[in-house]
């Protein structure tokens, strides 16, 4: 069973673009060693799109206003495109510290529905509450 995905921002300065997504965005992030920072990234989407070439990835970041974004980018100096409405979302890109760009859009199209919890999350929170609701009746008992 797939229980995520991993993308991979490629960049002439790495370091930069990490602070970028830890101090800019405000990801969360681990560390998982000398400095190599993993991201949460928030619920994700894919599609996939008729090319002539196959191993050509693109990522997209989504927010729900668009132009609010964009003026607290350019309020923090992040150099931020004009928004462009492309019929699927208002699209704008942001230069990142490596000079990479980042496509950010407010979706004008369906979004799937959010995945629901694996059979196993379920099994340990409904073990945990029963465990709960035993311990109050131990405790009630005594009284």
């Amino acid at each position: 069973m797939i229980t995520g995905a991993h993308a991979i921002i490629y960049s002439k300065d790495a370091e930069a673009d990490r602070a970028f997504l830890k101090d800019v965005l405000r990801f969360p992030h681990v560390d998982a060693g000398d400095g190599w920072l993993i991201f949460r990234l928030p619920p994700a989407e894919v599609a996939v799109h008729p090319s002539d070439a196959n191993d050509q990835h693109e990522l997209y970041l989504l927010t729900d206003d668009v132009e609010a974004l964009a003026a607290s980018m350019e309020a923090r100096g992040i150099e931020a495109t004009p928004r462009s409405e492309q019929g699927w979302g208002l699209l704008m890109h942001v230069t990142l510290p490596g000079g990479g760009k980042l496509g950010i859009y407010e979706p004008r199209h369906a979004s799937p529905p959010a995945h629901r919890a694996r059979a196993s999350s379920r099994k340990k929170r409904t073990a945990k509450a029963s465990a709960r609701a035993a311990k109050r009746r131990r405790t009630k008992s005594r009284r």
